[in-house]
């Protein structure tokens, strides 16, 4: 028996493109990028590094409400998400914002929702996508059944989920991979497996040896990746697109990742359950100064060219937390208001009673 669960388990192996000095190390695998492409996702990911470090420091002063940080992530999410067109729909959990906004959500909105503001939660026309999920793995769910409706739909197109390696502890996570499977929809489920859900170390979420290996179980492929190498996210996403628009069903991508700040800016204290040594590990093999050192030497990226999309990202921060704050603050009566197409005889009541408050 424990020879049929290591053959199983060695057929996980960890898929690379770009190793941890920005060298190819597997060029038959390489995806049909174009310079700009290459570019943009360099782009992508230095701002969001800057958008990440400037939302921790208005946490930090009380502007934003809740706030996972995503350093560490950007190859994960943003190799991921560079894989998806615009008809695809997203199902983000909490610490997939930077995806919902390379998707179409303006940035004051992100920040309304950390707020905890309606608004941040309305998608804008044109937008596929729901707000970031809070209840640990209930996207998964959502999206099989999204993606079952794309299907009936006869649509060309996919939904993408996420969730970290303690999302697939839970019951949600199995039962919507399974869900999938059986009805052939095409889903993408992404496992970011950043090391620690919160403090818990993977070797005690599961005895298996990947995450990606739980798609046996659904007769799904599934794959692992270095989810510090952008390239190979993309790689490794946009087949299982293919895959999946081509009516061949979804697919589970483990992404090997790591976070490097705190898992949420609620509290949590890494250096409680993380040594500086494991940090420093992780930190060499940093997906930007992994993809910078490449793009550097096919003279694709410069010192000026980042220093630009620095600013940009400040700037663009500086205008969107402006647009925030003027934003007009929430009222009981609002949320009443979107809750139900036609309000029940209770909320009725209740909302003639706050309106009487609102007004005094």
């Amino acid at each position: 028996m424990k020879n049929v669960l290591e053959n199983i388990e060695n057929q996980f192996e960890t898929f690379q493109i770009l190793n941890e000095e920005g060298e190819v190390v597997n060029e038959d695998a390489m995806p049909d990028l174009s310079d700009d492409d290459l570019k943009e996702l360099m782009h992508r990911m230095v701002y969001t590094r800057v958008l990440d470090q400037r939302s921790i420091a208005l946490n930090r002063q009380g502007r934003l409400g809740f706030y996972a940080p995503t350093a560490g992530q950007e190859a994960s999410i943003l190799g991921s998400h560079y894989a998806m067109e615009k008809e695809d729909f997203l199902l983000p959990a909490y610490r997939d914002v930077p995806q919902l906004i390379w998707h179409g959500l303006p940035l004051y909105q992100a920040f309304l929702f950390s707020r905890g503001h309606f608004h941040g939660n309305q998608m804008p026309e044109g937008v596929n996508a729901l707000s970031p999920q809070i209840i640990i793995g209930a996207q998964i769910t959502q999206a099989a059944g999204v993606a079952l409706g794309i299907k009936r739909r006869g649509k060309k197109a996919v939904a993408f989920t996420y969730t970290g390696d303690g999302g697939s502890s839970q019951g949600d996570f199995y039962e919507g991979i399974n869900f999938a499977g059986a009805y052939q929809a095409p889903a993408i489920f992404v496992v970011q497996n950043n090391q620690y859900a919160i403090s818990v170390p993977v070797e005690k979420q599961t005895a298996a040896k990947t995450i990606a290996q739980k798609a046996v179980a659904a007769g799904i492929p599934g794959v692992q990746v270095d989810g510090m190498d952008v390239l190979a996210v993309y790689k490794v996403t946009r087949d299982a697109r293919e895959r999946a628009v081509n009516g061949e069903g979804p697919t589970l991508i483990e992404t090997i990742t790591f976070r490097y700040g705190p898992h949420t800016m609620a509290g949590d204290d890494p250096t409680r359950y993380r040594t500086k040594d494991t940090e420093n590990e992780w930190e060499k093999k940093d997906p930007l100064v992994r993809f910078r050192k490449f793009l550097e030497k096919k003279g694709l990226w410069s010192e000026e060219e980042e220093n630009k999309v620095i600013e940009k990202a400040k700037e663009d921060v500086k205008a969107a937390i402006k647009k925030a704050d003027e934003t007009p603050k929430q009222k009981v009566t609002d949320l009443i208001s979107i809750m139900y197409e036609e309000l029940p005889s209770n909320l009725k009541e209740q909302m003639e009673e706050y309106k009487e408050k609102e007004s005094k």
